[in-house]
């Protein structure tokens, strides 16, 4: 698979959907839980996309607010919440002053930063005494993770290792930036195995269902499908029923500047 980038500003219109088959509530609970520890009032979300996220901790708090780098994007969250201010800016030089924030937080969306570690430093620099940065997402560097999309469409696998920084490089990235503190534990964990033909129209198989087949040719995506419908073939000839396997933990890696800094 060649270097390729997500076209987030075509994906917009539909990104919604995934929330539809999955809730995420073991991040919900996870982003409730550290808004109450940290006594977060200003919060800032980076990679905030269609402000999912930003809508769910605004009842929680004073002042919320996101950032991301397609206006496509920004523009489903502003439909969203008209009244949450969302940016649109660089993960890499966030345009804020310094030690403004309570809480940082990202979610499924530090991979697709250009300079992830640079993030971090930015990060620790807009957040007060006391406050907490949080990336949660995948780790395929944990090896544990089984997912029908590594199976069928070729290369995946292999450019997610090189997309994903493991969790072990992301806690060493924060210590280097001068986090005091840093927690890493699974925020949730996605057990949901599909079956049937019914299969070839779920949202997430879809080009655009997620960033893994957005990064695909139209070709590398097209011979995964052919391969999904030809052993959905070869399962119901024999009168079996094809499980593709979906088991992905979903890790978040916590760090704190101690409230005396």
């Amino acid at each position: 698979m060649t270097e390729r980038h997500v076209n987030y500003d075509k994906i917009a219109p539909s990104y919604d959907q995934r929330y539809a088959v999955h809730t995420y509530g073991g991040i919900q609970t996870a982003l409730l839980a550290l808004v109450q520890k940290t006594s977060s009032k200003h919060i800032l979300e980076v990679g905030c996309g269609t402000g999912h996220w930003l809508a769910q901790l605004q009842p929680v708090a004073r002042g919320v607010c996101g950032l991301d780098l397609s206006l496509a994007m920004l523009q489903q969250a502003h439909q969203r919440k008209e009244d949450i201010p969302v940016i649109c800016g660089d993960a890499s030089a966030l345009p804020f002053a310094d030690a403004i924030f309570d809480l940082i937080f990202c979610v499924n969306a530090f991979h697709h930063f250009a300079h992830p570690r640079r993030f971090i430093a930015e990060a620790q620099r807009v957040l007060r005494a006391g406050g907490a940065l949080a990336i949660i997402g995948m780790d395929p560097h944990l090896g544990r993770d089984q997912w029908f999309i590594y199976d069928y469409f070729e290369g995946t696998h292999e450019a997610d290792l090189s997309r994903f920084p493991s969790g072990g490089t992301i806690l060493e990235w924060m210590i280097t930036a001068s986090f005091n503190r840093v927690e890493w534990q699974v925020a949730e964990r996605i057990v949901q195995p599909q079956t049937s033909r019914n299969m070839l129209n779920h949202p997430i198989l879809q080009k655009s269902g997620t960033s893994q087949l957005a990064l695909l040719t139209d070709e590398a995506y097209a011979k995964g499908m052919a391969l999904i419908e030809a052993k959905l073939g070869q399962a119901e000839e024999e009168g079996e029923n094809l499980v593709f396997p979906v088991d992905i933990s979903l890790t978040i890696i916590t760090g704190y500047i101690d409230a005396n800094e």
